[in-house]
């Protein structure tokens, strides 16, 4: 059935990646300035224990030099983005930048009231007294497992909320929810607070970026034992070979990122307080969002470090409590696999909201924060994405230019920045939640290494686009040997 299905998938896939991103046609000469969202230097490190508002100075626009126009990986002209942030935020209404502690408390009781309401009904009426066939209860706690990873992502997303300051104008109430929240789906809140902080400070960055960073041609050849002009030399993916890179990225990607920074950047020599000297991201090797030394942190962060740890052993201890009353096949039912289900759906919003065949990549010589934060992507997953997600697939690229609206005002401040923004949003809701699942796939299949323009010079030669070596979209640039 995999294999049929991926078949499939690739008959399709030339048409459908041919097709562009759905953008605004209106193009506009405005600017953005970051009080929501800071510039920092390229070898500066930005460590917080806050992610919302930073700097209020205006962020430095570099000038690009003429040359050849770039082209996304579609074959579309590309241009960079010409806005600020000012005239971005001067767009919204004042009322989007409102935050509520009772609105976002009402969220938090909505979810776990399903969540529980759920447990409840099939913890009673869904035994083998009341569904005596094994097949069709079999059936029914599948859906069980289904339905609570939806909510529990829906809760993951609100503790989202919280490290990003838009739950409340509180941040003790907001840290107290995100850890309370996210300590009981094993995440370190400020663990992860702190390096989504830097992500957002750096998206795009290919030094810097702290998830779902790309490899460069040569770090992907080198993969193979190749050059990065031998690319020729390595063969096609096969769709069974697409089908288990994803499987393996939707189902063990989020515990690697946590204990081994897998995609998150390796420059961990720059770290200010020289925490990241002979350090690489791996295994054992200290770089992890649990270990108070490790570079991705700054020692006045340590503490909350520890902190994060202490709610995940809150969290365990429950789980192993509840595991030896009731069972572990039960709690494997009951919550294991609802975890799973939420990793998975986490690891495919934020691969969809940062890769893309349209969006582009910069090196630190080409990178500033306005253009960073527009090398994101919103996409469609409607009914469920507005429900349960709390529409963090549908207004990502506005949350990354201003991450403390609130996620019930993020829909209506979308529209009021896209004449802003211009052709530079990007959007692709393209066959709604079907073209969500599809996407994984086709991205999987077609982004696997950023490269610049063929010919491209200056500033233009530190964009970067994806490429891949399975004949999809434009073909990657051709190369001598060096």
């Amino acid at each position: 059935m995999a294999a049929t299905t991926a078949t499939a998938l690739d008959a399709n896939l030339q048409a459908t990646m041919r097709k562009p991103v759905t953008v605004d046609s209106t193009f506009s000469s405005a600017s953005a300035s970051p009080a929501d969202s800071p510039l920092a230097t390229p070898n500066r490190s930005s460590s917080s224990s806050s992610i919302s508002s930073m700097d209020s100075a205006e962020i430095p626009e570099t000038k690009p030099t003429m040359s050849k126009p770039l082209t996304d990986s579609y074959g579309n002209e590309f241009a960079l983005p010409d806005f600020t942030i000012k005239q971005f935020r001067d767009a919204i209404p004042a009322h989007c930048f409102e935050r509520s502690a009772a609105t976002g408390l009402y969220y938090v009781a909505r979810d776990i009231v399903i969540l529980a309401t759920v447990f409840v009904v099939f913890h009673n009426f869904v035994t083998p007294q009341t569904v005596p066939n094994f097949a069709a209860r079999t059936a029914l706690w599948t859906l069980y497992t289904v339905i609570q990873g939806l909510f529990g992502t829906g809760v993951w997303v609100l503790a989202h909320e919280c490290g990003h300051q838009s739950f409340s104008p509180s941040k003790q109430l907001n840290d107290t929810v995100g850890w309370v929240l996210h300590s009981a789906l094993l995440v370190p809140y400020f663990s992860w607070k702190i390096s989504h902080g830097k992500h957002h400070k750096a998206t795009g960055h290919l030094e810097r970026d702290m998830v779902f960073n790309p490899l460069t041609r040569e770090k992907f050849a080198s993969k193979w034992g190749k050059l990065a002009h031998q690319i020729d030399e390595l063969t096609e993916d096969t769709p069974l070979a697409t089908l288990y890179y994803l499987l393996t990225q939707q189902i063990g990607g989020w515990p690697a990122y946590l204990i081994a920074n897998v995609t998150g950047h390796d420059n961990h020599e720059k770290q200010i307080e020289g925490k990241g000297k002979g350090k690489k991201n791996g295994l054992f090797t200290g770089v992890n969002h649990f270990n108070p030394s490790s570079p991705l942190y700054e020692r006045k962060d340590e503490k909350l470090i520890l902190l994060s740890d202490l709610g995940i052993a809150i969290t365990a201890t429950v789980l192993y409590l509840l595991g030896s009353k009731f069972g572990w096949a039960n709690m494997v039912v009951w919550y294991f696999i609802p975890y799973l289900w939420v990793n998975h759906w986490l690891v495919a919003i934020t691969f969809l909201q940062h890769t893309d065949p349209s969006l582009p990549h910069y090196t630190g010589e080409a990178w500033n924060y306005t253009r960073g934060a527009g090398a994101t992507i919103d996409r469609n997953f409607w009914p469920i994405g507005p429900f349960c997600f709390h529409e963090i697939i549908e207004s990502h690229v506005l949350h990354h230019y201003i991450s403390t609206i609130p996620f019930y005002h993020a829909g209506e401040a979308t529209e009021a920045v896209k004449p802003i923004m211009g052709r530079h949003y990007r959007s692709d809701t393209r066959g709604g939640a079907i073209g969500f699942l599809k996407a994984l796939y086709v991205n999987m299949k077609s982004c696997q290494w950023v490269e610049p323009n063929e010919g491209a010079t200056g500033e233009n030669a530190g964009v970067m686009f994806y490429a891949n070596k399975n004949k999809v979209n434009k073909p990657y640039a051709k190369m001598g040997a060096q």
